[in-house]
């Protein structure tokens, strides 16, 4: 499975309640799909896989599997402590997604070797192919990657750490000993600021969170940058990427919680986020709105 285009991360609806707003959940998923993503990533990191547990994981992506209808790729988030994470693996392909992406394992730091055996047992759980994800305590040396990438399930594998020298060292360990169809994505919150850089060391695919409310903004940046067009990929980083990382890091879990009132902001009443993560301040959600308003005009040109 090859994967191309933006990929969209959908958020996690909540009800007034605090259960799963399925309906709303289908509509999000209808919405992003039509506007023509590469792929669909539901209950990971924007979709606050964090906050579910296994029976809500497994009805949300049944939802988004049924709201895609096989017109792209469903992939499922999983995680988190080694049985946990199996658990998840068992739900998603139940619940009929296309792949997983494993999040890493829970709190421990761990030697590679170690990510290595987590990664080959979660993967075995089920028949999905699955993407891991570099981030936090799961950081490969190039030998633990190329052992990860050689496991048969795994079919990519996506950076959360933002360095660069240590991502180029795995693809070229990956591209020069693994012989198979094999991806990579840059996977940094709000990855389109840092686009460019990872397009220099062959890392093409990436996260869009912005896809879940600006998905104009979020293709037309794509089409900028992969069509070479670097006043408009300039001016949409500068004006809009620029300015939504500076107010993301004001405060922790704002990567999540910023999108979803975004997404509601949009039209859409997907409910705030779940323990631990706070929603948005007015102040910041003004601000929010300055920000979007920027965008669409940089996007005008």
């Amino acid at each position: 499975m090859q994967l191309d285009g933006v990929l969209f991360f959908p958020v996690t609806p909540f009800d007034a309640t605090g259960g799963v707003a399925v309906d709303v959940l289908a509509e999000h998923v209808k919405h992003g799909v039509a506007a023509g993503p590469g792929g669909v990533f539901v209950a990971c990191g924007t979709g606050e896989f964090n906050a579910l547990d296994v029976e809500e994981f497994e009805q949300v992506v049944k939802v988004a599997v049924e709201a895609t209808a096989g017109r792209v790729p469903v992939f499922a988030g999983a995680g988190g402590p080694l049985p946990i994470a199996k658990q998840f693996a068992v739900a998603a392909q139940s619940a009929g997604a296309d792949g997983l992406l494993l999040l890493p394992p829970y709190l421990v730091s761990s030697p590679p070797a170690g990510l290595v055996r987590y990664v080959e047992e979660v993967s075995q759980a089920s028949n999905l192919p699955t993407i891991v994800y570099q981030r936090n305590n799961a950081v490969f040396t190039p030998e633990a990657a190329v052992q990860v990438a050689c496991l048969p399930n795994v079919i990519g594998l996506k950076d959360g750490l933002g360095d660069i020298d240590q991502m180029q060292r795995l693809v070229l360990a990956i591209r020069s000993r693994v012989h198979k169809p094999f991806q990579f994505f840059n996977g940094l919150p709000t990855a389109e600021l840092t686009v460019p850089a990872y397009r220099g060391i062959g890392v093409e695919l990436y996260s869009s969170a912005v896809f879940c409310f600006a998905p104009d903004i979020s293709l037309g940046f794509y089409e900028a940058v992969t069509s070479g067009d670097t006043a408009r990929t300039n001016r949409l980083l500068t004006d809009f990427y620029w300015p939504l990382v500076e107010l993301r890091d004001k405060v922790p879990g704002y990567a999540v919680s910023l999108v979803k009132a975004a997404v509601a902001k949009a039209g859409l009443d997907v409910g705030g986020v779940r323990p631990p993560l706070i929603d948005p301040s007015p102040e910041h959600l003004a601000e929010l709105d300055r920000i979007i308003a920027a965008g669409r005009a940089a996007l005008e040109g």
